[in-house]
């Protein structure tokens, strides 16, 4: 008997192509800005939610296109069903000025999707890396020249590619954190010699 042509296997070049393409969306959407080293971040998920009504079925509506991309790459319903009800629970709170935003901002439908995906391909196909769903754009890229030489096969000269992203916010995050810390060095001399402290 044929198998139904939901459950066709896909090879690991297609199911890592698939992927990238649901992290490159569920990005967008939920972590365009990030917090470096971690999946927190901020998107259009979020910024959509700010206009009322309209941006919030936006975000549904986009939300259940990641969940037809993870069953594109064959994630069982079943496996979907947790992250359909967020995705309605926050199109529903995001109805609520303010306290949506917030929500959209944590909640993160898109990326549970994503989550959900990789789960599931690590159990069927055995793929167990994971840079190709970090940053999905530089990863692409970083496919391309990887065929082009062997100098950007190099390991070392890989991870630092996929996480210069990751690399300029800790940096942004240190000049942000100094420039902090002299600016109330100065206040705080600045209000002494006035005599206020």
């Amino acid at each position: 008997m044929p198998e139904p042509a939901s459950s066709k296997k896909l090879s690991q070049q297609e199911v890592i192509r698939l992927e990238r393409d649901l992290a490159k969306f569920a990005n967008m959407m939920d972590s365009v800005v990030r917090i470096p080293f971690t999946k927190q971040g901020v998107g259009a998920d979020a910024a959509l939610s700010t206009i009322p009504v309209a941006g919030d079925i936006a975000g549904f509506v986009l939300t259940c296109y990641a969940i037809y991309k993870a069953k594109q790459i064959g994630v069982p319903q079943a496996k979907l069903n947790g992250v359909m009800k967020l995705a309605v629970m926050d199109a529903v709170v995001g109805f609520i000025p303010v306290a949506g935003t917030i929500f959209d901002v944590f909640i993160r439908p898109s990326r549970k999707a994503l989550d959900v995906v990789h789960t599931h391909i690590r159990e069927e196909y055995q793929i167990q890396s994971d840079t190709h769903v970090v940053h999905p754009f530089l990863h692409e890229n970083l496919e391309r020249k990887q065929q082009q030489s062997a100098f950007w096969r190099n390991p070392v000269v890989a991870w630092i590619w996929i996480h210069i992203p990751d690399i300029l916010g800790l940096l942004f995050l240190a000049i942000f954190a100094f420039a902090i810390w002299m600016g109330g060095s100065l206040l705080l001399q600045w209000l002494q010699v006035q005599g206020i402290v």
